[in-house]
């Protein structure tokens, strides 16, 4: 491998998290790569209207995925489309083993963030992408004047219902609880909104189509055991997401709660010395931009530091076989010879 894959920080993940450690990193001047296996911007790609970070009023998504990525490159901050595959140690560096080849570092910020949820029903991997979604942002014009369902009780299924308003002539948001987890601010927006239905305490249970295509969905109340079946032409997809973090070879070494996330300390630093986790696949209560960005920024300056001390630490002092230093052995050689003479 050539010295141009051996950088001082790798960052895996170009979500907000991964766009801002690589900032904090570049503006410190080590040696940064972010390694992105799509177009950096991470979930931000997938969202229309950002109207909740500071020092906006609103912003769609790509707008600001495009700023965090230009503010990055600004400061020297290299960037690759990679799929990662495995991360091992050897020694204090870091090995990212990648479909592109291998990349070492001596710190790896991990911002790989997650990936949908799925329901595990029967239908949902058939007629992916015919009809099943987990993109309103992506996918919703394709269902122009048409009946879609969106299941989920958290911020995204609500704001994302809201969005396909847009498109569709009817929206109607399927949650198996009596109450949604979402915002608010934001479950008043859909209840206004003349095109969304709210259903509650109701699973789906199925994904029906006909000639490759969604022509229904099977709902089943929770409560009363009811099952009905509701005509629609897409599902879209939003229980929750979880971690990428398939491809770490450490991840069955390292601390995670049960849900796969990992587990930091107050630097964000793993149980994996030298591997910093920030953004979605950390362990926390929150998460939303602004937690991505504080996460990635503790990250960033605590590797930043820890390069920095070894810098500062004084070359370690070589020794021989028998653990002696030089200047040791020399005056073991020059005392031997002296008690020789004196002896002679």
């Amino acid at each position: 491998m050539g010295a141009d894959r051996r950088y001082d920080v790798i960052i895996i993940g170009g979500g907000p998290a991964g766009l801002t450690a690589a900032l904090y990193a570049g503006r410190a001047r080590v040696k940064t790569i972010l390694l992105e296996r799509g177009v950096p911007g991470g979930q931000l790609l997938n969202t229309d209207a950002i109207e909740d970070y500071p020092g906006f009023d609103h912003i769609t998504g790509a707008e600001l995925a495009d700023k965090m990525t230009e503010q990055a490159k600004k400061f020297g901050v290299e960037t690759a489309t990679a799929t990662v595959t495995g991360i091992r140690s050897e020694g204090d560096t870091k090995v990212v083993e990648t479909d592109s080849g291998a990349y070492r570092g001596d710190y790896v910020i991990l911002t790989a963030g997650g990936e949908p949820k799925k329901l595990g029903i029967p239908g949902e991997t058939e007629f992916q992408g015919r009809g099943v979604s987990q993109c309103a942002v992506c996918d919703g014009a394709f269902f122009k004047e048409q009946e879609v369902a969106v299941v989920g009780g958290g911020d995204a299924a609500v704001e994302e219902a809201v969005f396909l308003t847009r498109y569709v002539k009817k929206v109607y948001l399927i949650h198996r609880r009596d109450q949604f987890r979402a915002q608010a601010i934001l479950i008043e927006a859909a209840k206004k909104n003349p095109k969304v239905e709210i259903i509650l305490d109701t699973e789906v249970t199925a994904v029906n189509g006909v000639d490759g295509e969604v022509v229904s969905v099977t709902l089943k109340n929770v409560k009363t055991g009811e099952t009905k079946e509701l005509k629609v032409t897409g599902i879209f997809i939003f229980i929750g997401f979880q971690p990428n973090t398939q491809f770490f070879d450490h991840r069955e070494h390292m601390q995670h709660d049960p849900l796969g996330f990992l587990i930091t300390d107050s630097t964000m630093q793993t149980s994996v010395p030298g591997v910093y986790a920030a953004g979605d696949v950390r362990s926390q209560l929150t998460r939303q931009i602004t937690t991505a960005v504080g996460d990635a920024t503790t990250a960033a300056i605590d590797a930043v530091k820890k390069l920095e001390a070894r810098k500062h630490q004084p070359s370690p002092v070589p020794v021989d076989a028998y653990g002696q230093t030089a200047k040791a052995a020399g005056q073991s050689a020059q005392a031997a010879t002296q008690a020789k003479q004196a002896a002679g």
